[in-house]
């Protein structure tokens, strides 16, 4: 009986070994098929292109095809939970971003730092205050002497409620003692197009979406909201110049499915990272907006959750989430 159990826990250990063995060797091989990248955001927006930037980059590197799988609705959350719920084997990967982090904390459902398993941060972008042209502003000292005097007469558009560009000027407002009104839009377009026109006074979105409106003349960015100057939108000083410690970092990152072999986590990590160093697909995201960064998997959970502490406490603040309870 005692040779009989031996035997047989000699087998199980050696299909434990067998099995390990045949994982390695199929993380080593990765990918042996098309990989999926989701999007949480329409075909032709910022985190789209970065996305196909990225993804013929990845193409070329695996010789298997990166398609880009467009899940909108609900600010992203749709996404977050197409990812949470795939397969982790590394066939499916998500380009999240600073709007899908701040759903999930609204939603209170798959939070980024904790319930997806982290890659890289593939890129930083700044958003920028703008105004009408037609307005006598020209500055953000400009802009909050004009308000001031119009208190509770001045409306903003965003993206969104409680979206990225909401919690931009609601931070102005707090932060400057002001008291414009949001108006909530479900395109860029439209919030620009009415701003060009006059029936919203600011906005606040991401200055990958500003050129052909700032570059016509129709819209006037007066502050970025990096706190140091950035090449992405030249001469346009930093809010924070004149509002000490205004901040509003853009990012993309990537992740994967939480328990993604380490392997498949190190080897995707590597292969973005290596094409974010390349000068061609700087150029290319640096033209939509982006700057490239990568960094270790490590290193970008450590930002998500620096970013959900941050972003969990200003919704506080504003009162977006007291006001689901």
């Amino acid at each position: 009986m005692r040779q009989a159990a031996l035997i047989i826990g000699a087998l199980v250990l050696f299909g434990s070994q067998a099995e390990a063995a045949q994982s390695r060797l199929a993380d080593a091989r990765f990918p042996v098929r098309p990989v999926r990248m989701i999007v949480g955001n329409g075909p032709g927006s910022a985190p789209d292109v970065v996305a196909r930037l990225l993804g013929a980059k990845l193409t070329e590197a695996w010789g298997q095809s990166v398609v880009i799988d467009n899940r909108t609705g609900a600010t992203g959350l749709i996404a977050v939970e197409t990812l949470a719920k795939s397969a982790p084997d590394g066939y499916t990967m998500f380009l999240s971003t600073m709007t899908q982090l701040i759903s999930t904390l609204m939603y209170e459902r798959y939070p980024l730092a904790t319930d997806l398993e982290p890659v890289t941060l593939v890129g930083t972008t700044p958003f920028v205050i703008v105004v009408s042209s037609t307005l006598p502003v020209k500055s953000i000292a400009d802009w909050i002497a004009y308000a001031k005097a119009r208190q509770g007469q001045l409306l903003y558009g965003s993206g969104g409620q409680w979206g990225s560009s909401h919690l931009c000027l609601e931070s102005f407002n707090a932060m400057t003692g002001l008291k414009m009104t949001h108006v909530p839009y479900k395109s860029t377009t439209t919030v620009l197009t009415d701003l060009i026109s006059g029936q919203i006074h600011g906005y606040c979105p991401a200055a990958p979406s500003l050129p052909a409106f700032t570059q016509g003349g129709r819209v006037r960015a007066l502050g970025v909201t990096y706190k140091q100057p950035t090449k992405l939108v030249p001469g346009v000083p930093p809010v924070a110049d004149t509002v000490p410690g205004f901040e509003l970092l853009g990012w993309y990152g990537m992740n994967l499915p939480l328990r993604t072999p380490k392997e498949i986590v190190s080897r995707v990590n590597a292969d973005i990272n290596t094409a974010l160093k390349e000068p061609e697909l700087q150029e290319k995201l640096l033209a939509v907006g982006a700057e490239a960064s990568g960094t270790t998997p490590a290193d970008f959970g450590a930002f998500l959750k620096s970013q959900t502490q941050h972003w969990r406490k200003l919704l506080k603040k504003t009162g977006a989430i007291a006001s689901k309870h």
